[in-house]
């Protein structure tokens, strides 16, 4: 893109990741100028490249960016949401999609249930304000879409609804006296006409060419965007019927009906079948707004010893406040003072309330039952719980599932075919039966009945309510396609800590050996492993009390940890990490312990072993249910950990999962995985989605366990809120009900159409009740998603 003028250099504001030092700024600012044309500086603070580009031979932002990542540092897509007003069908959302995509480098998908735009293109090229302009010529109005923004977006569309009902009100008391006489038409000829023919044209004409404008608007703007959509069938279909009528008025013909009241009616029903569908579909997005409901609007903060109330905008991570009883935590944040309970089914779907003391974390929205809580703020704004999880169901309910791809093909060649059906009936029916009333009519009945709406709401509506209930239920879907592919899974892989066993181990056995004592193991284990947040170090910490400083510590992640103390060199890990290092670790010194089911933990002190320290972490009380539940839903249960045989062997019998593998490292987890996906199984994998990350990333669908504010909530296809195996069977089924739900309704929609259309052909169906038809065929399939709304989870197996 060199198109700018070099009397007025661009500018381009970049965003970049990975610099580690100020090296790394000096690097790229070098490397950016070495391309023509191009000033930049580099700040290492901001993450930030300031790039101006000067001289008519100036390098382009796509180089800009392309040298950026050739010297090994990433320039992060831009996402972008708007909101797009003036769809009306399926067809509308194909053609824009694909006017969007022919944009430099972008990658947009339109959905059309949700009316909104999500759109991926990389920094310096393509600018907001080439999207906006490019939607305006499609025909259509896009706006931003942000958390700012929604409550503008509801009052708009609250008024455009108001607006197309007080139209819809007019369009029905003029069609009205037409409908009256309808039934004449099912015996005949115009000598059962009660209504002078130039009232009819009166109270026809206004609902056409006003009431109906916006179906000739629409139609001009699809047909000069070289596409067809549902304007296009309803205004041609209409406009025919219409202009038959009045060329039979004005010529006098009492020997041929008139039609005004089909084309007056077609368009009044349609209008009505767009407000229900609108009041349906709205119905579909209520998860959503009741999570954006749950954020608070205010906060209690102590100044000057008096509690005051302030906008929960005012707050800032660091600052205190108080949540009485009764009131709802205003931010994510840590408590420092007091003790109560706190109801977070709002965040798990759990309704039993969870004890909150000091040091433990709150999140927004969830309610103080009673005793007082004096906080610190740890996350505020864009950054709480709740605002990503708002996020991440917009994410999810904006996405398109790959099921929806036939639709979105066949909505693309709709109209033109339907169009071409019609002229056909209407030639056909001619030189068949003669007249060209009666093929006229069937030809109108052709255009009107014809629906691609229905097909685009099929899948999107389906995966709004799914998603939906999803948050509810603490099942946080990241996209509609990992939702889809959780249906078919066949092998689930699970690791063992913080997702069999409750994720809080301690200490319960240490077993020196000679010549060393209890202490001084637990002693030299805290020293190495107290900079270390994994659960099994802050175990050993704990249990040791006070803890020396260790020197010249270095990790071996999954294995264990080297380092000095006192000078003597200390290796504290696995037993299989000691042998590896020349360590003898006798079998006997580990196979009584883990054959309890203990991790364990061996440590030697210059080369020798000193002793074992044996871990235990409690299984969940629901584990051997949810694994219960897997298997009779069909999915193979396979426990990789990292433990010692006999430890896996205990835990899995405990359980009951038959495939387990033990001493499994944290990147040979992946290989695992990849091992079960490559025998042909559909595999899908549960961890705290920090840890298992590259297993997480090697499975068909990853499901993160576990809350927490610097959580999965981005690391996984399907975060499970509740720290519970059962959310997996929960995400599972709720997958099958939704994809159930999506054939259902594709089904609808194809069979309306391959009935309607060829019964509309034949001359079995009247304009008007095609009309009516094709009005309802939208509102009944999102009406059939809404019903998906009465899916509950099945009850744990105990």
């Amino acid at each position: 893109m060199n198109t700018h003028n070099p009397a007025h250099p661009r500018r381009l504001d970049l965003p970049i990741h990975g610099m580690t030092c100020a090296a790394c700024a000096s690097r790229i600012e070098r490397v950016l100028q070495r391309l023509p044309g191009v000033e930049a500086q580099v700040n290492l603070a901001t993450e930030r490249a300031t790039v101006r580009l000067t001289g008519p031979d100036a390098a382009g932002a796509d180089a800009v960016v392309a040298a950026i990542r050739k010297a090994g540092f990433e320039v992060p897509d831009t996402q972008l949401e708007f909101a797009i007003s003036g769809m009306t069908c399926a067809a509308c959302a194909t053609r824009l999609e694909k006017v969007l995509n022919r944009l430099p480098a972008v990658s947009a998908t339109v959905n059309f249930a949700t009316e909104t735009a999500q759109i991926r293109l990389p920094p310096g090229g393509t600018t907001e304000a080439d999207l906006i302009a490019a939607v305006d010529r499609a025909g259509f109005v896009a706006h931003r879409r942000g958390a700012a923004a929604r409550a503008e977006e509801k009052a708009r569309k609250a008024a455009e609804w108001r607006a197309e009902r007080k139209r819809f009100l007019i369009s029905l008391v003029l069609t009205a006296p037409l409908l009256a006489q309808m039934p004449a038409m099912f015996f005949g000829s115009g000598e059962h006409e009660f209504i002078p023919r130039w009232v009819q044209w009166v109270l026809a004409t206004p609902v056409q060419f006003w009431i109906g404008w916006r179906f000739y608007r629409g139609a001009g703007s699809a047909l000069r965007g070289g596409g067809a959509n549902m304007d296009v069938l309803v205004a041609l279909g209409t406009s025919v019927a219409y202009g038959f009528s009045l060329v039979v008025t004005l010529l006098g013909r009492m020997d041929l009906h008139v039609y005004f009241e089909a084309s007056a009616t077609i368009i009044t029903l349609v209008l009505m079948g767009k407000l229900l569908e609108a009041r349906a579909k709205a119905r579909t997005s209520e998860a959503l707004e009741a999570l954006v409901r749950l954020q608070p609007r205010s906060a209690w903060v102590a100044r000057d010893g008096v509690l005051q109330e302030v906008p929960v905008e005012s707050l800032s991570p660091g600052d205190r406040f108080v949540v009485r009883a009764g009131d709802s935590v205003p931010v994510d944040g840590v408590v420092r003072a007091g003790q109560s309970a706190l109801d977070e089914s709002m965040l798990t779907g759990e309704s039993l309330p969870v004890v909150k003391a000091e040091g433990d974390t709150v999140f927004a929205a969830t309610v103080n039952s009673d005793g007082a809580l004096h906080c610190e703020a740890t996350g505020v704004g864009s950054e709480t719980m709740l605002a990503s999880i708002i996020r991440l169901v917009e994410q999810a309910q904006g996405s398109k599932a790959p099921v929806q791809r036939l639709a979105d093909q066949v909505a693309a060649v709709f109209v033109p075919v339907v169009v071409a059906i019609a002229v056909l009936t209407f030639f056909g029916g001619w030189w068949w039966g003669g007249s060209v009333t009666e093929a006229l009519v069937n030809a109108v009945a052709v255009l009107v009945i014809a629906c691609p709406c229905a097909l685009g709401l099929a899948t999107p509506t389906a995966i709004m309510v799914g998603t939906g209930l999803g948050a509810n239920h603490g099942i946080l879907v990241k996209n509609a396609e990992a939702l889809e592919r959780a249906q078919n899974l066949t092998v689930l892989a699970v690791d063992k800590t913080g997702t069999l066993t409750e994720g809080r181990p301690a200490v319960t056995d240490v077993v020196p050996a000679d010549g060393f004592s209890r202490d001084e193991v637990l002693g030299w284990a805290a020293a190495l492993e107290s900079a270390s947040g994994h659960p099994l170090a802050r175990a050993i910490v704990a249990a040791a009390g006070q803890v020396a400083t260790a020197e010249a510590v270095d990790t071996v992640s999954g294995q264990g940890v080297r380092g000095t103390l006192g000078g003597r060199l200390v290796l504290v890990g696995s037993p299989v990490f000691l042998r590896n290092k020349g360590v003898d670790v006798p079998d006997g010194s580990v196979d009584a312990l883990a054959a309890q089911g203990r991790t364990l933990v061996a440590v030697a002190v210059d080369g020798r072993l000193a002793g074992v320290i044996g871990v235990a972490d409690p299984l969940r009380s629901s584990s051997a249910g949810a694994v219960a539940r897997l298997q009779r839903a069909g999915i193979d249960v396979v426990m990789l950990t990292g433990d010692h045989p006999a430890t896996a062997r205990a835990v899995a019998e405990a359980v009951g999962i038959s495939r387990f593998e033990a001493g499994v490292l944290p990147a040979d987890k992946a290989k695992a995985v990849q091992a079960l996906v490559a025998n042909g199984h559909r595999v899908g994998m549960a961890g705290d989605g920090i840890n298992d990350a590259p297993a997480l990333a090697a499975a068909d669908v990853s499901f993160a366990i576990g809350t927490g504010a610097d959580v999965a909530v981005a690391a996984a296809d399907i975060t499970l809120m509740r720290g519970d195996l059962n959310g997996v069977a929960d995400a599972v089924e709720l997958s099958r009900a939704t994809l159930a739900k999506i054939r259902q309704n594709l089904f609808f929609a194809f069979i309306y159409n391959v009935l309607g259309i060829p019964l509309a052909a034949f001359g079995f169906l009247n304009p008007v009740v095609a009309g009516a038809a094709m009005a309802l065929s939208s509102v009944s399939v999102v009406s059939n998603s809404l019903l998906l709304k009465r899916w509950r989870p099945s009850k744990p197996v105990l």
